[in-house]
């Protein structure tokens, strides 16, 4: 089993939060939390086999967040003794004392166990860090090579983003957490240009919650799947431009993902649909009188939220409230049943206790609500993707992710993806091109006919979800079945664009 590396158990973390807690006790705080951290981040991109650039980060610092008169206060700092830590706790009872005359709403948190002296490490074998960096490099290198041997591809992009996250929690109420993740994103993108025309083809490989081990045998077949880019790009380049109209759509867990984040994930975040997260990029058409009402979807359609789930990117033992991490429903049977909560907003709305959503992406932010791992649940005795194909007679097959929008409600769409199949008589019939599928969110939903099986279940995700204002950005995984719907509305992107 992973360890805390010995490096960051060493900083002197425990002292500034004693020194800290201590400090906005003596100022009068109802409440106060201590959040120390270090995140580190490396990027490589290879350009054709050949190193492009690099990039290696080291945030390290910590932060104060009180509660003074029913309103927040935030400091932070980095200067690594127990008087300056003092001293941020006091700006941070400065700024909640300056802000408290435009405080319109006592700010109150939902009680939680007090969880001391725990540690948490998610689920990696080798840590990406500790791996040579011409190492990754020859790999990535190897891998490029050998997509560019084939004549059917001109240019190869590789990247692969690491992340080493580590955290220290401590309350005034006597929480002490210790927690280290890791998460990679290996990418490659193949293009060719053919006839005037250009075309790319990328991995479908998602980042995960894993170490380096990912990319050598555990968790994806990178060999296996880039071996197939080149086919995959040819025949795109040769497929013909999709007729508009209305097509069944068998979509697989590599798109549905990314619908499933943006018309699902942010919809049920409560702080938006409550109007509190407006401003960037939207609230939300699920209000919260909807709750156990709304339609959501078909009744073949569950979603969890889920911040425990195995190599999942928001997975944590305990959020940056110090909630201890957990699974729960937000659509069951195609309803509406719960939203993603903090400790603030599940006291505002009497829902009991926060579900574990609230986190800051480094030291010098606040954390705020964020996403858990938001899923759709396989049917357990749910067909193969094969055998949702089957039974279709008009349709189409839609194969990984590409661009995607989607309105400030969360409820108008369009979602493109990497490669398009038709689909005749049950039978995939090449790709075509130029597709978009279009839909409000309810409508896409409601069409949902099936789910696959568990055997389908793929879990996607994203390194860069962004949210707030200062604007952070925050790792998330969405599982997902392949799934089935019927009857909806699908563009021709190059004739719709006028070109």
């Amino acid at each position: 089993m992973r360890q805390i590396d010995p490096d960051f158990l060493a900083l002197p973390m425990r002292r500034l939060a004693d020194a800290a807690l201590q400090r906005a006790r003596d100022l009068g705080a109802e409440h106060a939390d201590f959040r120390f951290e270090r995140v580190r981040a490396e990027t490589l991109h290879l350009s054709d086999a050949l190193p492009e650039g690099s990039a290696d980060a080291d945030d390290l610092g910590y932060a104060v967040r009180v509660v003074k008169n029913g309103t927040w206060g935030f400091a932070a700092g980095i200067e690594l003794t127990a008087e300056a830590a003092a001293r941020v706790a006091e700006q941070a009872i400065e700024v909640a004392v300056v802000s408290a005359p435009v405080n319109r709403e006592p700010v109150e948190l939902a009680p939680e166990p007090v969880h001391s002296e725990v540690t948490w490490v998610s689920a990696y074998d080798v840590d990406p860090f500790e791996v040579p960096m011409r190492d990754k490099v020859a790999l990535l290198a190897a891998w490029s090579e050998g997509l560019l041997r084939n004549p059917r591809v001109d240019h190869v992009q590789a990247s692969l983003m690491q992340v080493k996250e580590q955290k220290f929690y401590a309350d005034a109420a006597g929480a002490s957490i210790t927690q280290q993740r890791v998460r990679v994103h290996p990418q490659f993108e193949a293009t060719r240009t053919e006839d005037g025309r250009f075309e790319s083809m990328r991995t479908l490989a998602p980042p995960v919650g894993r170490g380096y081990e990912y990319l050598t045998g555990t968790g994806w077949d990178f060999p296996g799947e880039l071996a197939l880019i080149p086919e995959h790009l040819a025949e795109k380049l040769a497929a013909p431009s999709v007729e508009a109209g209305r097509y069944d759509l068998v979509i697989d867990p590599s798109n549905l993902w990314l619908t499933i984040h943006e018309s699902v994930g942010h919809a049920t975040e409560l702080d938006r649909a409550l109007g509190y997260e407006a401003a960037y990029a939207g609230t939300s058409f699920a209000t919260f009188d909807q709750l156990g009402s709304l339609e959501y979807g078909s009744r073949a359609m569950n979603v969890v939220g889920d911040r425990t789930a195995e190599h999942g990117l928001a997975t944590i033992g305990y959020d940056d409230e110090g909630v201890a991490a957990r699974r729960f429903d937000i659509v069951s049977g195609g309803v509406l049943t719960g939203f993603q909560l903090d400790r603030r907003m599940a006291l505002l709305k009497g829902l009991g206790s926060s579900n574990g959503c609230a986190f800051a992406d480094s030291p010098g932010h606040p954390p705020i609500q964020r996403m858990a791992n938001v899923s759709l649940l396989p049917d357990p005795e749910g067909p193969s993707t094969e055998g949702l194909i089957s039974g279709v007679e008009r349709g189409i097959y839609v194969v990984g992710d590409k661009s995607w929008s989607i309105d400030m409600q969360r409820y108008n769409f369009q979602f493109t993806a990497q490669r398009f199949y038709r689909i005749e008589n049950g039978r995939l019939a090449g790709q075509v091109r130029d597709v978009a599928y279009q839909a409000t969110t309810t409508d896409f939903w409601r069409s949902m006919a099936a789910v696959g099986g568990p055997g389908t279940y793929v879990l996607g995700g994203a390194f860069n979800c962004g949210k707030g204002q200062p604007g952070q950005v925050a790792p998330v995984s969405h599982g997902c079945p392949s799934a089935l719907f019927r009857d909806v509305r699908v563009l021709n992107t190059l004739r719709e664009s006028g070109t």
